[in-house]
């Protein structure tokens, strides 16, 4: 038969176990938690084209059309095309930072852009075509300045760099329409992408991809 202190001693081996299971189920481990989506804007042109780029990005999750940086509110496509909004094509991405960097988009984006041509790029002509960087935070706004310093320093351009890197405000979504334009309408997209010298003009900047 088991003694008086070896059957104490089971009972309090099993009483705390029971607290242990207790607390277990009260608070259970920390688990690693995902990164909260973020978002960064930018502007390149054919807001298609641009959607495009950064789809293709890994650990981008979307990517929306739309205008900002104007003085009208909801504006639509024909009233920003007619450059008097002050709004530029642009693109929201939104991103998981645990798959992909703000620093890498900033490159992704630099070597889609014409950095050199100021209201415009490739054939598409106005201010609402300019390049831009939309920054959200101090954080970002330091380093999209760097990205564009290094570039500078770099000297790969004989010109200055004339992409803005402004404070982002309302960005409004584009119409139905121009979401997904190159998924919706790939003959159309190819055509206008090819007839605008866009990949031309880019391996002439940056060289092949």
């Amino acid at each position: 038969m088991k003694s008086r202190r070896q059957r104490t001693r089971n009972v309090m081996v099993w009483g705390l176990f029971g607290m242990l299971v207790s607390v277990l189920l009260c608070h259970p481990p920390r688990t690693a938690q995902a990164a909260e989506p973020m978002k960064a804007y930018f502007a390149g042109g054919c807001f298609w084209c641009m959607e495009e780029v950064f789809e293709a990005v890994e650990g981008v999750l979307s990517v929306v059309s739309g205008y900002m940086g104007g003085t009208v509110a909801n504006p639509t496509y024909a009233q920003v095309s007619s450059g008097k909004t002050g709004h530029a094509e642009s693109v929201e991405v939104t991103y998981d930072p645990a798959k992909v960097s703000y620093q890498t988009l900033l490159d992704v984006f630099w070597h889609n852009v014409d950095p050199l041509t100021p209201n415009g790029q490739f054939c598409d002509h106005g201010t609402q075509y300019r390049s831009a960087i939309f920054f959200g935070t101090d954080e970002e706004r330091r380093l999209a300045e760097e990205s564009k310093t290094a570039l500078e320093r770099s000297k790969r351009f004989n010109q200055p760099i004339v992409t803005q890197i402004v404070k982002a405000s309302t960005f409004y979504p584009a119409e139905e329409e121009h979401q997904d334009y190159y998924k919706k309408n790939p003959i159309r997209y190819k055509y206008y992408k090819l007839g605008c010298g866009r990949a031309q003009r880019l391996e002439t900047l940056w060289g092949k991809p």
